[in-house]
């Protein structure tokens, strides 16, 4: 047998004297006062189940807001099948399923990052020989007078072909090319001048 949920209207009183099934209704029609009315019922259980099944003090916390956010949005799921005071803890199940299955994916990607990290070689004098090369590219491009500037980054940053620039700057494929040729030119000799 299912109980059916009958929204709440604001009765005389505190939410303390509303029976667990009464709040759980509310919550489903978006009544704060009521999701705030279990939270203070059934914050410190769920707590401690969090710190039961070893979540860190974050993750613990994290998992008691997540708990009654959850409750709020899946409140008129709630059959009366349980208590509520034991639906609430098997959302906290599902959910804190859901975030150690995150963290051992977590923990699992960073290993192979660290794994493939510590595999490769590392010529730190290459990296920064690169970085520097970079940097004086990006320099280069930003000296770069407008037009050749849009068709250098079109071309040879994101790889568009000739016709579509064309296009997308309303000028004839020739233009392109020379506004291209002219922004190489511009930038090699530019990166070359830096470099010595």
């Amino acid at each position: 047998m299912s109980a059916k949920l009958v929204p709440l209207r604001r009765l005389a009183g505190e939410t303390a004297e509303l029976s667990d099934e009464a709040l759980l209704a509310a919550c489903a029609t978006g009544d704060a006062a009521a999701l705030g009315a279990l939270f203070d019922r059934f914050h410190e259980v769920v707590y401690r189940f969090a710190g039961r099944v070893a979540l860190g003090d974050d993750a613990r916390d994290d998992l008691v807001q997540a708990t009654f956010v959850e409750v709020q949005r899946t409140a008129a799921k709630f059959r009366g099948l349980s208590s509520v005071r034991t639906w609430i803890l098997g959302v906290t199940v599902n959910l804190a399923r859901h975030v150690r299955r995150s963290d051992q994916r977590r923990r699992q990607r960073e290993a192979r990052f660290v794994a493939h990290v510590e595999a490769a070689p590392v010529d730190v004098g290459a990296e920064v020989d690169q970085r520097m090369l970079l940097a004086r590219v990006e320099q280069a491009i930003a000296e770069l007078p407008h037009d050749p500037q849009v068709t250098f980054i079109l071309c040879d940053l994101e790889r568009l072909p000739v016709p579509e620039v064309a296009r997308v700057l309303g000028v004839p494929e020739g233009t392109v090319w020379r506004r291209l040729h002219d922004a190489r030119k511009i930038v090699r000799a530019s990166v070359q001048r830096r470099l010595r």
